[in-house]
């Protein structure tokens, strides 16, 4: 049983109602715990017992009925292996590098001769880790990743680690197969980047939101989807007929083509229009303005899942995370096999770009880090990006950790590290220290990813990125505020992305035990209106507080809870991992 004191700070502006309170990790413990036991605690930690206890606990936590009528998706299976263990390489193969010619501060470009050691071992299956020395090593070429089980691996992201140097952005490299359809894309749609003031009318590139030196891939595979003549038709394994939003089984017409232990894609698609019922299940049949792009492309599905089978009986499948959704009749719901990589992960380097000016949004050249895409079972951890257009992009992935990234430089950039595309993605720990236009962002078609911790130091955003991303949570984030002069609001909120796929976001994007610190606060009398999405529907806002008091201006009828209090518990991530990992211990006991 662990018990937790809040923190208090000076600046706390209700420092002297958090006095009063003691936090359990959960509300079970705190059910077991008796009267005088409390007292008991209290004593040992030196604490009047005549102390006032109140719970920080929210309602949609504590309160079935609150639970029951406010749904709360469990974010828990984010990360890794769903959150359940760290990845293993200790018996991997270790290759070194400078065997193969590729040497530290030579001041030769190794571009060539990492494709080639690449290449040597790309049709071996024996899982490796490929190891460099401390010291610079230069790549102006794309390193591609398409083998499973592959760390690419430095001595450290410090002052004395390994340094990968980039003197050249994308753009000079050869146009890659992999996004044709975005190039011809951004030509139909006449994506334009227009700003008389500046004499700007320069087309978007390829590189704005897309591409990575560092690129997991497979070769030939789509990515981006964005042209009907491009829907070839990927074989349908089997159509859903029924589940339940939350659960972890539902029925098929067939499957035949489905397996114990295979990768699927559950996809749910709108063919029936602007009124169409995944609309209504996406939107929780709120009065919101919802973009054409919604219907436009009814082969595109708008919401996906990847997930494992972990049973068959008759057209009965149990997966190893709850559903995305609900299946019914009215939805056309597609089971496809799912081609991807897997294992596949980036441990203790930096990565740092050749400074250039930045033209302007959408206008970026290509300085941009890691790419993952088709990625199962993937991770970062330990990395630092200088001067980037945008640090890790990701893309038509699940199951990811990207753990202990630094975003830094005099670069003004576009993403740090962003979720676009993917399935049960977390972003544990990530500092932001450079100006970036979407510092955090959940971008289209992300679902049931996490922001974990972390803290953006300059200019934050909140990004919600239009394109029906939804059930994404950010947790336990710090935002640090520089307001100048006699200001009293700020758009942390942000809601980017084009008209024809707003809102900004789908239903139950959550925002839980946010931090601002306002960093000149002794300048400033609150209430602070902290605002900048209109549109985004039935987000879960709890807990969100900061050094001054603050007030929430923000989409269509959110939930609401505790603004201007620290809750607990801390993480709702860690607390429904527990819970979860908890409630999964004692079944096997039993």
């Amino acid at each position: 049983m662990t018990l937790r004191l809040p923190v208090v700070t000076g600046d706390d502006w209700c420092s002297q109602t958090h006095m009063s309170r003691f936090v359990l990790l959960s509300s079970d413990l705190r059910k077991i715990m008796t009267n005088m036991k409390m007292v008991l605690v209290f004593m040992m930690l030196g604490i009047q017992a005549s102390i006032a206890i109140a719970s920080d606990v929210p309602l949609i936590i504590e309160d079935a009925n609150t639970r029951s009528e406010h749904y709360l998706p469990d974010f828990s299976f984010a990360g890794y292996d769903n959150g359940e263990s760290l990845p293993n390489i200790q018996d991997y193969r270790v290759i070194d590098v400078s065997e193969h010619g590729i040497i530290a501060n030579d001041d030769i470009d190794d571009s060539l001769a990492i494709i080639k050691l690449m290449s040597s071992i790309k049709n071996d299956e024996i899982p490796s880790v490929i190891q460099f020395e401390a010291g610079r090593y230069i790549i102006s070429s794309i390193i591609y990743f398409d083998r499973n089980y592959t760390v690419w691996r430095g001595m450290g992201s410090g002052e004395n680690g390994t340094e990968f140097y980039f003197p050249r952005p994308l753009m000079y490299a050869p146009p890659t197969p992999e996004l044709k359809e975005l190039r011809e894309y951004l030509v139909k749609f006449d994506k334009i980047q227009r700003d008389k003031k500046r004499n700007l009318h320069l087309p978007f590139t390829e590189w704005s939101w897309s591409g990575g030196y560092f690129w997991t891939r497979i070769e030939g595979q789509r990515v981006k989807k964005y042209l009907q003549e491009y829907d070839q038709g990927e074989p349908v394994a089997a159509r859903a007929q029924s589940g339940k939003r939350g659960g972890f089984e539902f029925e098929v017409d067939d499957t035949t083509h489905l397996k114990v232990g295979q990768i699927i894609e559950i996809q749910w698609l709108n063919d029936k229009g602007e009124n169409g019922p995944l609309l209504k299940e996406l939107y929780q049949d709120q009065d919101v303005y919802i973009g054409s792009h919604h219907w436009n492309f009814p082969k595109l599905p708008l919401a996906r899942q990847q997930v494992e089978i972990l049973s068959i009986q008759g057209k009965k499948i149990t997966i190893q995370a709850p559903l995305l959704h609900n299946i019914n009749k009215d939805l056309l719901v597609h089971i496809e096999d799912w081609k991807h990589l897997t294992h596949i992960g980036f441990e203790n380097f930096s990565m740092k770009f050749a400074f250039a000016t930045t033209i302007a949004h959408h206008i970026e050249q290509g300085f941009n880090g890691i790419y993952l895409t088709r990625l199962y079972d993937g991770w970062v951890d330990n990395v630092l990006i200088s001067n980037a257009d945008s640090g890790i992009l990701t893309e038509e992935s699940a199951n990811l950790s990207i753990k202990s990234v630094i975003t830094t430089g005099k670069k003004a950039a576009h993403y740090s590290v962003q979720v676009g595309g993917v399935h049960n993605v977390l972003v544990e720990n990530l500092i932001v220290e450079n100006k970036v236009v979407h510092p955090m962002s959940f971008n289209t078609f992300s679902t049931k990813s996490v922001y974990l911790g972390g803290e953006i130091r300059t200019t934050p955003k909140l990004d919600q990125h239009s394109g029906a991303n939804h059930q994404n949570l950010f947790d336990g984030v710090q935002l640090d505020i520089d307001l100048k002069g006699s200001e009293q609001q700020y758009p942390l909120f942000d809601g980017g992305g084009a008209k024809y796929w707003k809102p900004s976001h789908a239903a139950f994007n959550t925002l839980w035990n946010l931090k601002i610190n306002f960093v000149n606060s002794g300048e400033l009398k609150g209430p602070i209106v902290l605002d900048g999405i209109t549109q985004g529907t039935l987000a879960r806002l709890l807990g969100i507080h900061a050094n001054l008091p603050i007030t929430l201006e923000y989409g269509l009828d959110p939930y609401v809870e505790k603004t201007n209090e620290k809750i607990a518990p801390h993480s709702l991530y860690q607390y429904q991992l527990e819970s979860r990992l908890s409630s999964s211990s004692a079944s096997l006991n039993n």
